[in-house]
């Protein structure tokens, strides 16, 4: 199977675009679902961030806190580093797991950051970087997300510019009302079954 990284920051439409590959047959591997449902599905995964972070992004349940844990990391950005070398491992042996269960020729891994990480390069064959203005993006996660515009500013400062994932990428789609997404996909799946891009 060859790997697709479907990238982009916060609010940039990349995961309508993965869905896009999705009905078109490749399947989907999206990491920040992943990495919600290991924080419950790996205890030594919990184990380690509550060592790390601390009790209190437990919740009385005694599952992850996520709101919690979103406040204490994209406030301490040497936290937020932490709790990734713990969390990217972890996704990686399951999207290592997940692509061992499907058998299709092209698959599609949906993911934010992990092009701006170096050593989780060897997940993918090649990328395609979702963009679109950023006022427009604030927006969209204020309304999705119910976050301020503060927030918003504070978690897109946090990730590569549009510009940067461009410069990576071996495609690059606007994700607007003005351009037809479907016909870019299907060239861009066509070309990962023909292995000629």
């Amino acid at each position: 199977m060859r790997i697709l990284l479907c990238t982009g920051g916060i609010g940039s439409g990349k995961s309508t675009v993965a869905r896009a590959f999705g009905v078109l047959g490749a399947p989907v591997y999206d990491c920040d679902m992943a990495a919600k449902e290991l924080y419950d599905s790996d205890p030594g995964l919990l184990e380690e961030v509550v060592a790390l972070v601390g009790r209190e992004v437990l919740g009385p349940d005694g599952r992850l806190d996520r709101a919690a844990l979103s406040g204490r990391i994209f406030a301490d950005p040497q936290m937020l580093a932490a709790i990734e070398e713990l969390v990217h491992p972890a996704v990686a042996r399951d999207f290592a797991s997940w692509k061992e269960a499907h058998d299709a020729p092209v698959g599609v891994i949906e993911s934010a950051i992990l092009l701006e990480k170096p050593n989780l390069a060897g997940l993918y064959d090649r990328v395609l970087a979702v963009s679109l203005p950023e006022e427009t993006r604030v927006r969209r996660t204020m309304l999705r997300d119910g976050l301020t515009e503060a927030q918003v500013r504070s978690r897109m400062a946090k990730q590569w510019t549009d510009e940067q994932r461009a410069a990576r990428a071996d495609w690059t789609i606007v994700s607007n009302d003005r351009q037809a997404l479907l016909p870019a996909i299907m060239d861009i799946l066509d070309l990962m079954k023909d292995g000629k891009d």
